[in-house]
C-alpha cells in the first residue's frame, strides 16, 4: 500500500505492506539512524516522533503514519548533537545504542514539561531501556542540558 508522509520535513511516498512496522518501513526506505532493539515496544530504541508526539516505531503500523508527519533523530539534529554532548559529559553515552531513542524522549520531555523535576525525567526516560547505565547520570545530563537552555533562551 501507498502512503503519503513528511519525514524529518520532507515529502515522501512510500510502498508499505499492511501488516509492516514503522521502524522496519523506515530503516527499508534508510532512515536507518532509527534503531532496531526489542520489536515489542519495551526498549525504546526506535522512538520516532510522529507528529510531534512521542511513539515507539516498532508498534506503530506504518500505515498509521499516512499523511501525517515523523522526525527521527535526523532531522533534529542540533538539538540531538546538543543533547548528546550532556550525556557524554556525564558518562551517560555508553555503547550508545539507545543513544537516538533516548534523546528523542528528551527532546519530548523538553516539549512536554517546562521545569521537569527527577521524577518527571525518570517518567519520560522509561520507555527507554539503557543497559549500561543507571540513569543516574542521564538525569545528571538532562538537567544539565534543560537548566542550560533555559538561560540562554531567557537572555
Amino acid at each position: 500500500m501507498i502512503i503519503n508522509v513528511k519525514i524529518n520535513g520532507l515529502k515522501k511516498t512510500l510502498d508499505v505492506e499492511p501488516d509492516e512496522y514503522l521502524v522496519d518501513a523506515l530503516r527499508r526506505y534508510g532512515y536507518i539512524s532509527v534503531r532496531q532493539g526489542c520489536d515489542t515496544g519495551n526498549c525504546g530504541v526506535c522512538t520516532v516522533h510522529l507528529d510531534g508526539k512521542s511513539v515507539l516505531s516498532c508498534i506503530v503500523l506504518a500505515a498509521k503514519a499516512d499523511g501525517r508527519e515523523v522526525t527521527t533523530i535526523d532531522g533534529v539534529k542540533e538539538d540531538a548533537e546538543r543533547v548528546g554532548r550532556y550525556l557524554v559529559e556525564e558518562g551517560a553515552e555508553q555503547c550508545g545504542y539507545c543513544s537516538a531513542g533516548t534523546i528523542m524522549s528528551i527532546l519530548y520531555l523538553e516539549k512536554c514539561v517546562e521545569n521537569p523535576t527527577d521524577e518527571d525525567i525518570l517518567h519520560y526516560l522509561a520507555g527507554n531501556l539503557c543497559r549500561c547505565t543507571g540513569y543516574e547520570g542521564q538525569v545528571r545530563a538532562i538537567k544539565k542540558y534543560l537548566e542550560a537552555k533555559k538561560n540562554e533562551d531567557s537572555k
